[in-house]
């Protein structure tokens, strides 16, 4: 039987995001949810609408099909202070988007202004992975 509504917990684990994050999708409007006491409860449709796919995903393609993560930090030097800030913003939303397959991409951005350098950490499925990392290599090259 094909569960009708799922709390903040569920959905942060079934989308692969924190917690805080679903809650404040939640309160921005951006994901339907009733409140039920001090809970909110997301029903399935408005998590399908939400992500574009089922939330459960398909059982035979998640049994046929492994689940592939990579964690990758990038180091980049000599970087000024205006372009910090464009690779903070871009890595903290677009991490957000940047995959099909329902935000599997999460970001932390560390800053050393003393030594000029900035360290990015991504979590994530291969291909937003990747193409976080394509959005900071073009950033990157076009301040040089």
């Amino acid at each position: 039987m094909t569960r009708q509504y799922y709390s903040v917990d569920q959905v942060a684990e079934l989308l692969g995001l924190h917690v805080k994050t679903v809650r404040a999708y939640v309160r921005e409007g951006r994901l339907p949810a009733t409140r039920i006491g001090k809970q909110y409860r997301i029903h399935r449709k408005d998590l399908v609408d939400f992500t574009g796919g089922s939330p459960d995903g398909d059982e035979e393609e998640r049994r046929t099909r492994p689940r592939v993560e990579a964690s990758t930090v990038l180091q980049i030097d000599d970087v000024d202070d205006a372009t910090a800030d464009r690779l903070s913003t871009l890595v903290t939303s677009a991490g957000i988007g940047v995959s099909e397959n329902a935000s599997r991409v999460h970001a932390q951005v560390v800053r050393d202004p003393e030594r000029g350098r900035v360290k990015i950490v991504l979590v994530g499925d291969l291909e937003g992975t990747t193409r976080l990392m394509e959005y900071v290599r073009s950033l990157v090259h076009d301040d040089l």
